[in-house]
């Protein structure tokens, strides 16, 4: 089974505004597994952790994490993360595929595709 990472932005203006960056990437993560590979969804890995270590410290461990999978999925509002758009870099300089929220059918050919 073929592994995926969601990106996508965490922070924002309020706790309620992070909740619903967490549940857009929830819901992205869970297409994800209805299309048939498993996927990482860092936004709940660090749900209640805010503050408890500095950003970088989160950062890197995403990451570490994106580079043991075989694919990106980019939330729709990506570019206002900056992790966001650092993971999405990371995904192009190692070489796996990137796909976006708006066009998870091309996620289900390539998925279709891979030999096991």
């Amino acid at each position: 089974m073929r592994v995926g990472y969601v990106a996508g932005p965490y922070r924002g203006s309020s706790a309620w505004a992070v909740e619903q960056n967490i549940r857009e990437a929830e819901t992205l993560a869970l297409e994800v597994w209805r299309r048939g590979a498993a996927c990482i969804c860092p936004h709940t890995n660090t749900r209640f952790f805010q503050g408890a270590l500095p950003d970088q410290v989160w950062l890197e461990g995403d990451l570490e994490m994106l580079r043991r999978c075989d694919f990106l999925v980019l939330t729709s509002r990506w570019r206002e993360s900056l992790g966001a758009k650092t993971e999405h870099d990371e995904a192009r300089k190692i070489g796996i595929p990137v796909f976006h929220e708006d066009s998870l059918d091309e996620l289900s050919e390539w998925l279709g595709g891979c030999d096991e």
